[in-house]
């Protein structure tokens, strides 16, 4: 039976800006072309799932203006369940300021604004209220540490899947870490939970077999080259298709996840969702945005039921 994925997670409007390169401290640089498209890490991943098919539930909270209504008009148009978005007056929508250089790289400024007005007591009342033993709740690190720590919690006691994507990375207890299933980070992330530089595949190997060893089980992305992932069971890499040209890695690791929580609800092991999450953001990376490049089901090389 397919499960549906509730994500608690943050919501920004994208700005969007392509440039040569990066100011150096003190320098100004003339910016491309300027362009605006909804984002957050929460509203991306409940995106990406949507348009693989999955049922999905955006639990998150936006300012009262122009920004915040965009949003969540486009929450509604992707299929996803808006209901549970707050509108408060207390904080702007979230924004996050994008530069993305000629080799698609990309950095990103994020004002969290209205995201951090998640409050625990709300976001423990909606999972509860959301969540059952077959759904996945998708998690990361965009909104404050009490509401992150109220959802895990919150998944727990309802027998859900807890996905834990911990970027940005934040500091949190062991008890939070433990139900991640899988605890999904990044190179840059990974070293910062273990205290150690993780930057080659085989280190990233040792790496998730120590994270899951404190989460359910774990993976590492590592962007072209692929993920590694490990679990009770075992452990193992799957490589990136190449691409001929890599446009865009905005909101790619995004996609990766949106790919992954809709694999699992689906109720498929961690190394199938792993090989079709690759698949997904290997295809976003070809395209412009976040959300504008995410692919349908049928954009994805052997996905299943496709």
């Amino acid at each position: 039976m397919t499960g549906a994925v509730i994500v608690v997670g943050s919501a920004n409007q994208d700005y969007v800006i392509n440039c040569d390169a990066l100011p150096r401290p003190g320098e100004t640089r003339l910016g491309g072309r300027l362009r605006r498209f909804p984002g957050g890490k929460g509203v991306n991943q409940a995106v990406a799932a949507a348009r693989l098919g999955a049922d999905v539930h955006f639990v998150g909270a936006v300012g009262d203006d122009p920004d915040g209504a965009l949003l969540i008009g486009e929450l509604r148009s992707e299929g996803v369940d808006a209901g549970d978005v707050e509108i408060t007056t207390a904080e702007r929508t979230g924004v996050a300021f994008v530069s993305v250089l000629p080799d698609g790289e990309n950095a990103i400024t994020v004002v969290s604004g209205a995201n951090f007005t998640l409050a625990a007591g709300r976001v423990s009342r909606t999972v509860r209220r959301l969540a059952d033993a077959s759904s996945v709740v998708v998690l990361q690190g965009e909104i404050p540490v009490p509401a992150l720590q109220a959802a895990v919690e919150a998944s727990t006691e309802a027998g859900a899947r807890t996905v834990l994507n911990l970027a940005p990375f934040v500091e949190l207890p062991a008890a939070v870490l433990r139900p991640a299933a899988p605890l999904i980070v990044n190179e840059v992330e990974a070293s910062a939970l273990l205290g150690a530089p993780v930057t080659a595949q085989e280190s990233a190997e040792q790496a998730a077999r120590t994270l899951a060893g404190r989460a359910g089980s774990a993976v590492i992305t590592l962007g072209g080259a692929g993920a590694v992932w490990a679990d009770r069971t075992g452990s193992g890499t799957v490589r990136a298709p190449e691409v001929r040209q890599v446009v865009d890695t905005t909101g790619a690791g995004d996609a990766f996840v949106g790919g992954l929580a809709t694999m699992l609800a689906e109720g498929r092991d961690l190394e199938t969702a792993v090989r079709f999450a690759v698949e997904v953001g290997t295809v976003a990376v070809t395209r412009v945005g976040a959300q504008a490049s995410y692919p349908s089901r049928a954009d994805v090389a052997g996905a299943p039921g496709a």
